[in-house]
């Protein structure tokens, strides 16, 4: 085949999960992370943006009937893709941490009676739940993520006694204030006497939901992921949000037939507990996720081998060569040029490839070197309808597209990470444009125009989001440039105030 229309033919996927939920199982790298979370080990999955969380989500959720066939229900709390459940919240949200609290509580608890009333558990103490739930409007017939949400708020309000449009408010008779009681839901646990009126407390309905479950071998788990879209807008809403969840999700410990699986960033994990919190200690049941070099040469060999026109082409046995990483490694040898940059102290190719989508904590995304193979096969095309010879021998693509290529993969990481979620930043980085590689506290306080003490401060709020590497000493350091953000910067190679920045070879 004409090496053209071969490019032509070939598709690496998109580097956002959700837009390839169907082919995500044919991608996907089962690692032992993997195997602990689907084994139900894990409940807290975080990652940096484009580690993969999403793609965890989305296979736990399309895994559904081999979990049943284990005894495992999955429930999803959000959307897998369009407008957040939880926009509404950004315009109005819950006044105190407490009020986030309860509507976690109601808006989970929701969402599991109606997972199981559409199994069929049918239990006396199940049905209860099921008909103080209908009373106050938290579960209908057919499920609507958003407005259960905006429902569960609403009751989360008036059972705190704040005042809402809907009004409501009720009041204990001797003492004129909020009795935490509506229908057949007490804020807290009931005397006895409310309780032989049918009054049960939210955490009373779990434990009744709980035992339905274990009456029926069933376990649920309920899937909340997006978060970090959900509340990107406002990072005090963001932390508020996640403190009341991990609170509720410590809650619901007590019920060992409920579990809680949330897909968070590690960054805004970092953001919500670094001034301090206590229950984040009371979890040790999560997993971090990281990618090591085999692991991301595996993940870029699945992609490739998912176009059966090139194992075709090239005679590959898909299924031997994933099974083998020395295999694998001799494939990216016959299909990739050996070095981008040529000399003997350059870097081969695929180790060029992981440094340029690498951030400056070192850590390089899933996410970026996606969007790297489809922007080298873009280049690819370009190049030779333009009447360029071929890349030599059985190569894909020629070393020259490389360095065309990644100029795409920076401006998307800095527009739809830094810019998109922390704008607040976006001036400081903005007057970085055309600047040398590397920074002193002196070079950055005469770019931002604030003091070395302030630029110092500065530079450490861009270290935590992964733009700058802290080199030098402690009295004297430098601040170092990772290149997945240079080519949208336009920034020159080199250390300010002269000299070579000899790393940045390779």
């Amino acid at each position: 085949m004409e090496r053209l229309e071969l490019l032509k033919q070939l598709n690496f996927g998109s580097q956002v999960a959700e837009d390839e939920v169907s082919k995500l199982q044919e991608y996907f790298v089962q690692t032992d992370q993997w195997n602990r979370i689907e084994r139900g080990d894990v409940d807290i999955v975080r990652g940096e943006k484009g580690a993969g969380k999403s793609a965890l989500y989305l296979l736990l959720d399309k895994r559904k009937e081999i979990l049943f066939d284990r005894g495992v229900l999955t429930v999803s709390g959000e959307n897998p893709r369009g407008a957040t459940v939880f926009k509404d919240l950004i315009a109005d949200p819950p006044a105190t941490e407490r009020e986030f609290i309860v509507l976690w509580k109601l808006y989970i608890l929701s969402l599991i009676a109606h997972e199981l009333r559409t199994y069929g558990v049918a239990t006396s103490e199940a049905n209860t739940v099921y008909g103080a739930l209908e009373e106050a409007r938290l579960l209908e017939r057919e499920l609507n993520l958003a407005g259960l949400l905006r429902s569960a708020q609403s009751f989360a309000r008036r059972l705190l006694g704040i005042k809402t449009i809907e009004g409501g408010v009720k009041l204990d008779p001797m003492s004129g204030m909020p009795s935490g009681v509506i229908g057949k839901i007490s804020l807290a646990e009931p005397d006895r006497e409310l309780r032989t009126e049918g009054i049960n407390s939210i955490d009373g309905m779990f434990s009744k939901i709980n035992q339905a479950l274990s009456d029926h071998d069933f376990v649920i788990w309920v899937l909340l992921d997006r978060l970090d879209v959900a509340f990107a807008d406002s990072h005090e809403l963001e932390a508020n949000a996640i403190r009341a969840l991990i609170r509720t999700y410590n809650d619901l410990q007590a019920f060992d037939h409920i579990s809680l699986k949330i897909f968070l960033r590690e960054d805004i994990w970092k953001r919500v507990t670094e001034t301090g919190f206590r229950e984040a200690s009371h979890i040790v049941r999560y997993e971090v996720m990281g990618w090591t070099p085999p692991m991301l040469l595996n993940l870029i060999m699945r992609r490739v081998l998912s176009n059966d026109v090139l194992t075709a082409e090239y005679n590959i046995d898909r299924e031997e060569i994933l099974s083998d990483a020395i295999k694998q490694n001799a494939l990216f040898g016959r299909i990739f040029p050996a070095q981008v940059e040529q000399g003997p102290r350059k870097a081969a190719t695929f180790d060029w490839m992981i440094g340029r989508c690498a951030d400056a904590t070192g850590n390089t995304a899933p996410r970026e070197l996606i969007h790297l193979l489809n922007c080298l096969r873009d280049e690819e095309i370009r190049r030779l309808e333009r009447g360029e010879n071929p890349a030599p021998a059985e190569q894909i693509f020629d070393r020259s597209v490389f360095k065309q290529a990644l100029p795409r993969v920076s401006e998307t990481r800095l527009n739809t990470y830094l810019y998109a979620e922390y704008p607040e930043e976006r001036p400081f980085l903005e007057k970085l444009k055309g600047e040398k590689t590397e920074q002193t506290p002196e070079s950055l306080s005469t770019i931002w125009g604030i003091s070395r003490e302030l630029a110092i401060a500065k530079a450490d709020d861009l270290r935590k989001l992964g733009f700058f590497q802290v080199r030098g000493t402690r009295d004297e350091p430098t601040y170092w440039i990772p290149f997945i953000y240079r080519d949208a910067l336009s920034m020159v190679q080199g250390k300010a105030g002269g000299g070579n920045d000899v790393d940045d070879e390779g």
